[in-house]
């Protein structure tokens, strides 16, 4: 797995996929939230400190929705517990905002977030018992992956963040959405990616 931080001591990151001139811009490119190394999916890629804010800040309630498989059987009475409001993780007196829980196998659910606490997904789980198996985000916000495959990639409108922040911070540029094998634009059955300028924002399937 890779990890999203600057720090090469933590090993191997995401911004090793991006094309050299994105490493080297300022603001920094940064992730928006972060995945940790054993989570897959959808990975928001930006240096626009506004945007980062608007997405990440508890205030602004944006959702995150992740697919987990676990050890054992979901009890149904689950949904009511994350959707109360009253859970508290391990070592935090705060409790964990209310989520959505919506069950799609005997050991599969959907779990939209509106908050991202460290770990927490797998954290909620374990409050109750159960112990994440795989994890994936399927979504952040207005973005998905569209069913992209690693090695694909698809343009997004332009105004794609028209609703998080100043449209005129947005509106200048081709937001594009890519998949690790095609981050720099090298050929994996998809050809050279097109953008109007260098874009600021890019989503990756990690």
């Amino acid at each position: 797995g890779l990890v999203c931080s600057h720090d090469e001591r933590e090993g191997p990151s995401v911004y090793s996929l991006l094309p050299e001139r994105w490493r080297r811009r300022n603001p920094v490119v940064t992730s928006v939230g972060r995945l940790d190394k054993e989570t897959s999916g959808a990975l928001l890629l930006t240096d626009l400190p506004a945007l980062v804010h608007r997405l990440t800040s508890p205030r602004h309630k944006v959702p995150k929705v992740y697919r987990a498989t676990v050890d054992r059987d979901i009890p149904a009475d689950l949904a009511d517990l994350f959707a109360a409001g009253s859970l508290r993780l391990e070592g935090e007196e705060k409790p964990c905002a209310p989520a959505e829980l919506r069950i799609i196998g005997p050991r599969e659910a959907l779990l939209t977030l509106t908050e991202g606490r460290y770990h927490q997904v797998r954290r909620m789980f374990s409050a109750a018992g159960a112990t994440v198996l795989t994890l994936h985000r399927e979504s952040f916000g207005p973005l998905d992956l569209g069913g992209l495959a690693p090695g694909a990639w698809r343009e997004l409108p332009v105004d794609t963040f028209a609703n998080v922040a100043a449209a005129s911070h947005f509106h200048a540029c081709t937001h594009t959405t890519f998949s690790p094998n095609l981050i720099d634009g090298s050929e994996s059955g998809g050809g050279r990616m097109k953008v109007n300028v260098i874009p600021d924002t890019v989503v990756i399937d990690v």
